[in-house]
């Protein structure tokens, strides 16, 4: 038990130390380009700094597998050369045994990044989105899901508009039972227009059964209103841009996705994206725990052995490969291509699997 809690210690403090070289590099890079990106907005170094550090969360939550195998081998690495796998073989403990210490760290790790990582990095992002788009001094089109149905807001010279409808299509170009509220720069309302559908076409909404109501000078807007079988009203949304307002899942604390999902799916969207990325984030625990396998199976090994280079450079590109499967599997079920599950935990098991059976294969276990 003792010598199982000495590698779990070594094995926090490397990955700490891995962690706070990539934060820090992280910081240094990401400054820079805030500094290019706002150049005309005159942007200082602290707040430079301030938007690096809201966006360090989510670039580093991105990599964290690829930082659990870059720590697994400096533990193993550092071991090997104090001789110190050497004298824990001698005693008779096998790899597993070893290996398991730093195995269900990672995995308690995994468990940590998940519960508590993911809704740090979900309030971060969604800060350094409101910080940045205020030193843009743009105008920005935002939609949200709630019971109520689907929200959206477009913005223009004259003011900005929002948009209620019940129900959508997936990408949300074609709206049931929608109404349309203008606002004016001093946001005063202008106008309101209902109508049974509304379709986003080039540059304009096409509502279909509508009535619309004007309240600029009118005592009683009820009095004017008009119903027209097509309304016509200028848009700069697109079905891109629409899609990407709802925000990445990344965006979404874990806790509270299962209860967007679900109103993303009563609103009549697709949830495909939301639901990958949630399986993703529960097999999270299992692809830590395949990356320190990976780079146990080619450090476990005396550094006398040589080729301690050639061992690290496989190591590190079968770590990348089960990587780019969890992220390319991801996509394929983003688009449908694959179950949502299979998609999510495939990769993950790939590499616990792979590297188990490498590991009875070479070493005695």
């Amino acid at each position: 038990m003792i010598l199982h809690l000495y590698f779990v210690r070594k094995f926090i403090y490397s990955f700490a130390l891995v962690f706070a070289v990539f934060l820090s590099i992280t910081m240094l890079i990401d400054m820079v380009e805030q500094i290019r990106r706002f150049k005309g907005s005159e942007i200082g170094l602290s707040d430079a700094f301030w938007l690096a550090l809201l966006n360090a969360p989510e670039n580093l939550y991105r990599i964290l597998p690829l930082l659990v195998i870059l720590a697994t081998l400096n533990l193993f690495l550092a071991l090997a050369r104090t001789s110190e796998l050497v004298v824990t073989r001698a005693s008779g403990r096998s790899a597993l045994r070893s290996l398991a210490g730093p195995v269900i760290a990672a995995a308690l790790l995994g468990v940590f990044a998940v519960a508590v990582g993911n809704p740090i990095v979900a309030a971060t992002s969604k800060q350094y989105e409101a910080v940045s788009g205020r030193y843009a001094n743009g105008v920005a089109n935002v939609s949200s899901i709630s019971r109520e149905g689907l929200w959206l807001r477009q913005g223009g010279a004259q003011g900005q508009t929002v948009i209620h409808a019940k129900r959508a299509n997936l990408d949300g170009t074609r709206l049931i039972g929608a109404t349309f509220l203008a606002f004016g720069s001093d946001g005063a309302l202008i106008s309101r227009a209902e109508a049974e559908t509304a379709e986003l076409t080039q540059g304009q909404w096409v509502l279909s059964d509508a009535k619309s109501w004007e309240f600029t000078g009118a005592l009683n807007p009820e009095r004017t209103a008009r119903v027209e079988p097509r309304l016509h009203i200028a848009s700069d949304l697109t079905r891109d841009g629409i899609r990407e307002s709802f925000g990445t899942p990344s965006s979404i604390p874990i806790w509270d996705l299962p209860g967007f999902i679900g109103r993303m799916e009563r609103a009549g969207l697709s949830a495909t994206q939301h639901r990958v990325w949630f399986w993703s984030e529960m097999a999270q625990p299992v692809l830590l725990v395949a990356m320190v396998l990976i780079a146990a199976n080619f450090t476990m090994r005396h550094t006398r052995f040589g080729r301690t280079g050639m061992m690290i450079l496989l190591a590190l590109l079968l770590g990348f490969g089960v990587f780019f499967l969890k992220n390319f599997a991801q996509v394929l079920g983003e688009n449908g291509q694959i179950p949502v599950l299979l998609a999510a935990w495939s990769p993950p098991l790939a590499g616990v699997l792979l590297s188990l059976g490498l590991l009875f294969h070479t070493e005695d276990g």
